[in-house]
This record gives structure tokens, C-alpha cells and sequence, in this order.
């Protein structure tokens, strides 16, 4: 079995060589408080220029992903932890929807009426401020515009939900609920299985060949499914919520932890 939690400078140069795709998590990985930095941004556009395929694979609503797949350099987009892709095609955004046992109406009535239960147990908490442009999951504020919640009540929240049959997700800002049986890994993996639109035709479908780039438990299902998998390093006060974790860890935290895996795979492994 695959080691967890080593260091980034301790990655095989070997291993690392035959990395063709980069997939990330986008809040606290790719961006640092709240913030997009230049040298992160700048980081992902030189992946995109050496030829990687990128895809972002986030947490956040379908109106902030359609804006990522056509401003950002990348192939593709997974979004609200693997509901659906988007990828650009001849100019025009496009979208498969990740196969779940809920219809979309089915789905919505239900997380209607956790809501309501929510509410009843947790009459504090608030929906994201991006709640509005969300297709298929609830997302609950526990760390982003509001006072930080207590761990206690974070777990209760999540123990509610996942006991009212939803899944049920942390981010390093949100509690992500929805009702499918779905995660970030399975909407990867039918982007690929529907022929990785938006990538370039040699785009890899062996997991050897990706690395993937988190900071919180909802990365986890991509962390257990890449043997290539990296956290930023404020990905470690969520060891103790993670059944498997990163293979390895960098220095940095969040767009420098991005740059910093960026700068190896770039400057190290193909210079």
C-alpha cells in the first residue's frame, strides 16, 4: 500500500516524469485566503503552455465553473464535488452530468426539506454566498463569511445530514450536502469515460499518468483513487477527518503549496 503524508521533495523524479494530467481543488490549494495569487495563477498557465491537460475539480457551484472553464486555462472543469463537467468545444461551453440514482427534481425536494431541518437544529446557520448559483448540493457556511464553527457542531451538522441519507462533505469553508451517489473522483472519471472532451485527443486515462492537487476531507475520495495525490500543507490540521489522505505534502500552503508542485513537475522532473 501506498505510504501517505511524506514530503513533497521526497516525490521520485521517475514517478513524477510520467505525469501528463493535473487535476486540483480550487479553494485553499489553488487560491490563499480568498485570493487567486500571481504566482499561482501564473503557475497554471505555465502547466497549460508545457502541455498538461488541468482540471480543476471543486466544490463550487456551477455559475462560478462556467466561468473557470471558459477564462481559465484549462480543459476542463468537475464541479459541486462531481455533480458535473464543463469544457469548452469549438467556442461553445459544454457539460456532461455525472450519472446518479436521483432524478434533478428528486434531488432538489429532498435537500428542500433538510433545509428545513437544518434550520430547526442550527437556527444560526446560513447557506454559502454562493449558494444561488448551485445546481444539485447544499452548501452550508462553517468557515468562509461567518464566525468559524465549533469542530462539535461541524460534526453534528455533518452526522444530521448524513443520517437524513445525503452525502455529505467538508471543504476547508463549506459543509457540502447533496443527495446522489456521486464524488469528485466519479465525475472525473465519467468526464474521461465520455472521452475527456475539451482535452487534447492523447489525453491519459491512466491514473499513473495524473496527479492530483487538494487541502480538505472532500478531496479525500481523489486522494484514495490518485497514487499520485499532494496536499498543500494546510491540509494537515484535517488528518484526523481523513480515512486515507495524500501520498505527499509540500512546504507551502494553498497557491504556494500549487506553485510548488507546479515548479517541480516544470523545472525539476522535465528540465
Amino acid at each position: 500500500m501506498t505510504r501517505r503524508w511524506l514530503s513533497w521533495k521526497d516525490a521520485p523524479a521517475a514517478t513524477l516524469q510520467n505525469v501528463r494530467g493535473i487535476c486540483f481543488d480550487v479553494d485553499d490549494t489553488f487560491s490563499t485566503r480568498g485570493k487567486i495569487t500571481p504566482e499561482a495563477f501564473d503557475a497554471l498557465w505555465r502547466a497549460y503552455e508545457a502541455g498538461y491537460v488541468l482540471v480543476p475539480v471543486t466544490g463550487r457551484p456551477a455559475g462560478w465553473c462556467d466561468h473557470f472553464a471558459r477564462f481559465w486555462p484549462v480543459h476542463a472543469v468537475i464541479g459541486e464535488n462531481g455533480a458535473f463537467s464543463f469544457f469548452m468545444q469549438d467556442g461553445v461551453r459544454k457539460r456532461h452530468n455525472t450519472p446518479m440514482q436521483w432524478t434533478h427534481e428528486q434531488a432538489r425536494a429532498k435537500l428542500a426539506a433538510l433545509q428545513e431541518e437544518i434550520l430547526k437544529k442550527f437556527p444560526h446557520a446560513l447557506w454559502s454566498s454562493d449558494q444561488a448559483y448551485r445546481e444539485y448540493d447544499l452548501a452550508i457556511d462553517v468557515y468562509e463569511d461567518v464566525e468559524p464553527w465549533p469542530d462539535a457542531d461541524v460534526e453534528a451538522l455533518m452526522r444530521m445530514c448524513e443520517d437524513a441519507g445525503a452525502e455529505v462533505k467538508l471543504s476547508s469553508v463549506h459543509v457540502n450536502v447533496w443527495y446522489g451517489d456521486y464524488n469528485k473522483y466519479a465525475g472525473f472519471q465519467h468526464w474521461l469515460a465520455q472521452g475527456a472532451r475539451g482535452a487534447p485527443a492523447n489525453t491519459p486515462h491512466d491514473p499513473a499518468q495524473w496527479i492530483y492537487m487538494g487541502d480538505s476531507p472532500n478531496d479525500d475520495p481523489m486522494f484514495a483513487c490518485f497514487e499520485n495525490s499532494v496536499g498543500v500543507a494546510n491540509v494537515l490540521p484535517f488528518k484526523e477527518r481523513m480515512a486515507c489522505g495524500p501520498t505527499w505534502v509540500t512546504e507551502g500552503e494553498g497557491g504556494a503549496g500549487f506553485s510548488e508542485v507546479i515548479r517541480t513537475l516544470l523545472e525539476e522532473v522535465r528540465s
